[in-house]
């Protein structure tokens, strides 16, 4: 016959309060870790816009899961026995937790910044494809941003249509090892969804100074392009009259 003792009722409650506790610090982090990033406006680093919405529901679900786990690990704590589960039948395991447990210190250890140059890795662009949704042609073409000016080019039956197009962008410097030592790409990512999917793209920019602009600083780009070639392909290039060091915009994504 076997002897149940009072260790083996208070060892699987220990074992059950442990986990129940960590997921509830997991859950309450989550919540406050989603509420810090919306507060703090960096957001827009991670995800469109448009989807931001989803991490307001998320701060509520786990707020509301945090609290409902501690409702009911002192429910469960008031009771005379623990509630006796077969081995490995827990909901959430200790492994389980440290997975979870894995994007919320990562997010909270490394530091919020947008993607900048040391992200393109050579993967820029300088087309873009065309969508159904053109309505910024409609407006004045100075306000066009890198995004635009890209859709317009794709768009086109003839480049060279756009000799002389003055243009009045933002982005930020790029440049690679062979390109000419008066040019730089004004870069910017465009975001679909969430910094995943995020693609870098760009328009070459001649200016005399180039050199003297650091990769990745913030730069407003003023000028008219001129047809010509760039690493084997033949499109506009912006020639500078003017190159501003501006401050990061504050949501520095294009999203198409």
């Amino acid at each position: 016959m076997q002897v149940t003792t009072n260790f083996d009722l208070i060892q699987p409650r220990v074992r059950q309060d442990g986990q129940a506790w960590a997921k509830t610090i997991i859950l309450i982090g989550l919540a406050a870790y989603f509420a810090w990033v919306i507060a703090s406006g960096n957001l827009s680093n991670y995800i469109n816009e448009r989807f931001s919405w989803l991490s307001y529901v998320a701060v509520v679900i786990f707020a509301l899961l945090g609290i409902g786990n501690v409702i009911e690990t002192l429910r469960r704590r008031s009771s005379e026995l623990p509630v006796i589960q077969p081995a490995g039948s827990e909901v959430l395991t200790w492994r389980g937790i440290l997975v979870v447990a894995v994007p919320l210190v990562l997010g909270t250890l490394i530091p919020s910044r947008p993607l900048g140059a040391e992200s393109v890795s050579g993967n820029l662009s300088t087309n873009a494809v065309a969508t159904s949704n053109m309505t910024a042609f409609t407006t004045d073409p100075l306000t066009w941003n890198v995004l635009d000016w890209l859709r317009a080019f794709h768009s086109a039956e003839d480049v060279t249509s756009f000799n002389g197009r003055e243009a009045d962008v933002v982005g930020f410097v790029y440049r690679e090892a062979d390109f000419p030592e008066d040019t730089f790409m004004v870069a910017r990512f465009t975001v679909s969804c969430c910094v995943a999917d995020a693609g870098a793209i760009g328009l070459p920019v001649v200016w005399p100074d180039a050199p003297n602009y650091v990769q990745d600083t913030w730069v407003r780009v003023t000028g008219s392009f001129e047809v010509s070639e760039f690493r084997g392909d033949k499109l506009p290039i912006l020639k500078a009259a003017a190159v501003e060091v501006v401050t990061q915009p504050d949501h520095p994504y294009l999203y198409p």
